[in-house]
């Protein structure tokens, strides 16, 4: 298929909300939505929101890797028009990348447990539980469908850092740096 241009930080498609898939019996979203799927490869992510490919679409793909999620691995997904709904409280905060503000990371506060609900690609409605990181990707990732990017939700803009100044200060103090990034 194609790798599409990915939007960054300061394009109006991520500064509004995405309008609801209805039709999906439209040819066009499948290809589309392999066409994200190949962006999001090519780039090295774990997700990608459709508004970051230019498309006021409320879509999200992401896989999370069983390294990252108590090996446990959740498998390529794409969601159509997804909902959260938090199941407490409780937030941690992490390190957070994202493929529209490259180069960047800071920490973000999300909820720990979630709900969340979508359609899939033939319009069927699935439902789920995320803890932790899976959580927190799925979060992220639909927080481009309301126009919203990671700095915006930081409590604490003293944290955002370029990542690779991090990096090297953690290998100089021979710490690891775990990042629970979109994806640079």
């Amino acid at each position: 298929m194609a790798v599409l241009p990915i939007a960054k930080m300061g394009a109006e498609v991520l500064k509004r909300r995405a309008a609801e898939v209805t039709d999906f019996q439209a040819p066009e979203l499948k290809d589309f939505v392999q066409d994200m799927v190949d962006t999001m490869e090519d780039a090295h992510g774990v997700g990608l929101a459709a508004p970051q490919v230019h498309s006021s679409q409320r879509i999200v793909i992401f896989f999370v890797p069983a390294n990252r999620n108590a090996g446990v691995e959740v498998p390529l997904t794409v969601m159509v028009n997804p909902v959260i709904t938090p199941l407490n409280e409780d937030k941690n905060e992490g390190f957070e990348a994202c493929l529209s503000v490259p180069g960047l990371t800071g920490l973000v506060p999300r909820y720990t447990h979630i709900k969340y609900s979508f359609r899939d690609l033939n319009g069927v409605l699935v439902e789920r539980e995320a803890k932790d990181f899976h959580a927190r990707v799925v979060q992220h990732e639909c927080d481009h469908l309301d126009g919203t990017l990671y700095p915006q939700r930081m409590t604490d803009m003293a944290s955002l850092a370029f990542t690779d100044v991090l990096q090297a200060e953690a290998e100089r103090d021979g710490r690891e740096l775990e990042l629970d990034e979109e994806g640079t």
